[in-house]
């Protein structure tokens, strides 16, 4: 199946998100699916010389979904989505490294 749809044609992805996808060389979903959201978000910082907002990074992961996957759930082609699954995993992360000091402190 051809997809023909346009970067402006996925959910959450509006002019300032095209700007940054194209400065990063991204220019249609067929590229955009091939991408990874942490990738693109470090290069965006890089190239930028400054941290953006970590919301980018949600943005980026709910368009390369989309551009994956036609059919994506509802929910999931909202940022706000990524963003809630970016935090769950934080919290596991800070919890495992919590768990692994006090191991280290204890033997």
């Amino acid at each position: 199946m051809r997809d023909d749809r346009k970067l402006k044609d996925l959910a959450g992805v509006g002019p300032a998100t095209i700007s940054d996808l194209q400065k990063l060389g991204v220019l249609s979903v067929a590229e955009l699916a091939a991408q990874d959201g942490e990738e693109l978000y470090g290069r965006l910082c890089r190239m930028t010389g400054r941290r953006q907002d970590i919301c980018c990074l949600d943005v980026f992961r709910c368009a390369i979904a989309q551009a994956g996957d036609p059919d994506l759930p509802l929910k999931q082609r909202n940022w706000w989505y990524w963003s809630q699954l970016r935090k769950q995993r934080q919290k596991v992360t800070a919890k495992q490294a919590e768990l692994t000091a006090r191991r280290r402190k204890h033997s």
